[in-house]
C-alpha cells in the first residue's frame, strides 16, 4: 500500500475512493462498475454498487488493493 494510504474496504463510498485513490477508477470500469462517473454513486458504498451491478465485492477488493499498493 502506498504510503500514507489506507486499504479500500467495501463500506467506503464511492465518492471517497475516487476522489483518495483515482487510480482505482480504471480497475472498477474493467470489472463492469460503470457508474464510478455517476454522481448518486458517490453517495453509495462499493458493497452496495458491487452489488447493484452483480460484481463480486470481495474479488473487486482483492484486486483494488493488490494493484494499489
Amino acid at each position: 500500500m502506498a504510503k500514507g494510504k489506507k486499504a479500500i474496504t467495501k463500506d467506503m463510498l464511492i465518492g471517497d475512493i475516487v476522489k483518495n485513490r483515482p487510480e482505482s477508477v480504471e480497475i472498477m470500469l474493467e470489472e463492469g462498475m460503470h457508474c464510478v462517473g455517476c454522481h448518486v454513486a458517490t453517495w453509495e458504498t462499493l458493497e452496495q454498487a458491487a452489488a447493484g451491478h452483480g460484481i463480486d465485492v470481495d474479488k473487486l477488493l482483492k484486486k483494488l488493493n493488490g494493484a494499489l499498493k
